[in-house]
């Protein structure tokens, strides 16, 4: 796909055109003399895990979204069409980002990484005029070096953000052919959507560390092995040195000698003789730091913390997670609020979380790699997370381009990298909602995406999420994964033909589907209904309709122990495109209204039924009561 700014004939030719049309816009988009509002940035960072010595670019900021308006002040993350639900919203548009800052005083020598958690879709970031790159791809975060382009006093940072999806892009954007309008699975929210950073190094740069367990038994001892990824920042060698721990115990590393410019990994391990083990129950964790010495003095480091736990599939499919089979429960959710979009606030996150907690869930999900805040908490109240990049209902004729292969590929070890060391990570979802009529393409990427995912983290479950129906075929491309999720909408949803209008049916379904796939652990990844409004219990969209069928869904769930977890779709209304009716006769547009909760956070009958029965559930054990609660089943 050509990119954004058009193809040109001779790449030096582009390099300067790119060149001179920022040099314009930088002399042209200047705000009013005397409003930029220069800031230092703050020392911290709103999650712990990854690297030392990061800035936080907080403070006002400035933004437009053309040519002809005029800045106004901001904070970041901001999404410009937090409150806008119209078609245009969906489809996206371009908005522009500005920044002058300081930089904060530090010893001499420094270099300066500026880091990005998340921008959608496409980003181009300049500093002071000069192009320092673009990246792809929204909810993974991209650095660039400030380098040589940086100035004594002031510096300003230029942000392009373009929204504007196509078929093509991960996730996709459809148009619907009866309408005519743009079809996704949430809504396109653009901008910067979560924190920037700044991140400081001295001479050599840590560009990433590894801390992974290793549990051969749940009686064993354990190690962890320690892996820095180093990179020279200077235009001579340098010898670099790695000091690391894990609790109380030391690491020994090998010294390493960096070419100018170069990059390196040095790697040892970890032995603890008796282990505290990370699980749902007690979830224990280690503090991991390292450093990376140059010269006797600190230039860049690490932190993390880790738990020791093991993650295997026996024979029959059961999910074992330190020898033990689980029983996993709970929700899925989306980054969003009514009021700002996507670009939540630390308080709003925390709220997010809280209503998941109140469930008593042990289990969650969403469409793409969450912000690493949720996974620290994750980490930190034994949560497990079906952590998923959004190639999500990709068709078959898309699929076989390559480009787009290679999108989804690199989407997955970027999500791997980022997300390696925390515990609560159970899976690695490389899709949702494909056809379950497997083409050329989607095989192609189903294999490779495995086939990467062994190479890079071999200690988690290799998954894929499907749509359940009776009448899709075993597909024999999924046996080289490790998981396979079904989104069960049986009672809600009347499917292909109406195979899946009747509740009652599920639980032959899942039958069915253990027989096609004995050895694979299988989850319910999505299940649950609509609902907006007082009503009887037979009819759609309300809420003694939704408390009832998610009370029977899960009375089956529990009575099937190959069953590994199930999670209900999902914790919170959210918005999902201009024309949704999700198969409510009354539907709320754009509302997506299968939520425990309404758009607000205020608990529909469905939460304390659902909470009811988390609570008579042990994930590390069988249930403990009869499981057959349902009414209709």
């Amino acid at each position: 796909m050509a990119d954004s700014w058009g193809p040109y004939p001779c790449p030096f030719l582009k390099r300067a055109l790119i060149a001179i049309l920022a040099a314009a816009l930088m002399a042209a988009w200047v705000a009013p003399a005397g409003a930029e509002p220069v800031t230092t940035p703050s020392a911290g960072a709103l999650y712990a895990t990854g690297h030392t010595e990061r800035y936080l670019l907080d403070g006002p900021w400035l933004f437009r979204r053309d040519t002809h308006s005029a800045w106004t002040t901001i904070t970041v993350p901001y999404a410009w069409n937090a409150a806008d639900e119209s078609v245009a919203s969906m489809r996206g548009g371009i908005g522009w980002y500005r920044k002058d800052f300081r930089l904060p005083s530090v010893p001499n020598g420094s270099s300066w990484i500026v880091r990005f958690e998340s921008v959608n879709y496409r980003a181009a970031v300049y500093l002071n005029g000069h192009l320092l790159g673009k990246h792809e791809g929204g909810y993974i975060p991209f650095e660039f070096d400030l380098g040589r382009y940086l100035r004594r006093g002031v510096n300003t940072l230029l942000v392009r953000a373009d929204s504007r999806r196509n078929l093509y892009t991960v996730p996709p954007l459809k148009t619907q052919k009866s309408t005519g309008l743009p079809s996704a699975g949430w809504w396109n929210y653009g901008g910067i959507l979560r924190e920037v950073y700044l991140r400081r190094a001295n001479k050599v740069d840590m560009q990433a560390f590894l801390a992974r367990p290793q549990l051969p038994c749940r009686a064993c001892a354990a190690s962890v092995l320690l892996r820095a990824t180093l990179r020279n920042l200077s235009s001579k060698p340098q010898r670099v040195t790695v000091r690391a721990n894990v609790g109380s115990l030391q690491a020994q590393f090998r010294s390493i000698v960096l070419a100018p410019h170069g990059s390196g990994e040095v790697a040892t391990k970890v032995r603890i003789s008796h282990p505290r083990l990370w699980e749902p129950a007690s979830p224990q964790l280690y503090s991991v730091g390292a450093t990376a010495v140059v010269g006797g003095r600190a230039a860049a480091g690490w932190s993390a913390q880790i738990g020791i736990r093991s993650i295997r599939v026996s024979r029959t499919g059961r999910v074992l997670l330190n020898g033990q089979p689980v029983m996993l429960r709970g929700a899925s959710f989306h980054e969003e609020d009514v009021t700002v979009g996507a670009a939540l606030t630390p308080q709003m996150r925390s709220d997010i979380w809280q209503e998941l907690i109140g469930l008593d869930a042990s289990f969650t999900r969403a469409h793409y790699p969450l912000h690493p805040w949720f996974l620290e908490q994750a980490d930190r109240d034994g949560v497990l997370v079906w952590d998923e990049i959004p190639m999500y209902q990709t068709p078959n004729s898309v699929t076989t381009r390559p480009s787009v292969r290679a999108k989804g590929l690199k989407y997955l070890r970027d999500t791997v990298a980022r997300d390696e060391n925390h515990p609560s990570v159970l899976t690695w979802s490389i899709g949702n909602e494909m056809p379950t009529r497997v083409g050329s393409g989607q095989q192609r990427y189903i294999r490779d995406a495995a086939q990467l995912l062994h190479k890079i983290d071999p200690t988690r479950l290799r998954a894929l999420d499907y749509s359940g129906y009776p009448s899709a075929l075993p597909s024999s491309t999924y046996h080289v994964l490790d998981a396979l999720g079904v989104n069960c909408y049986f009672g809600w949803y009347p499917g292909p033909g109406g195979q899946i209008d009747d509740r009652a049916i599920l639980a032959p379904f899942l039958d069915q589907v253990h027989r096609y796939y004995p050895s694979k652990a299988l989850f319910v990844t999505e299940f649950g209904a609509e609902a907006n409004r007082d009503g009887p219990i037979d009819e759609k969209g309300t809420y003694t309709f939704q408390r009832q069928l998610v009370e029977d869904h899960l009375a089956v769930y529990d009575s099937k122990p190959f069953v590994n977890g199930a999670l209900v779709w999902a914790l919170r209304d959210f918005r999902v495109r201009p024309d949704w009716n999700g198969g409510n006769p009354k539907p709320l547009s754009p509302l997506n209204q299968k939520g425990l909760m309404d758009q607000f956070g205020k608990p529909k009958a469905a939460y304390g039924a659902v909470k009811r029965m988390f609570d008579e559930v042990d994930p590390l054990q069988q249930p403990r009561r009869t499981a057959q609660r349902g009414a209709n089943l």
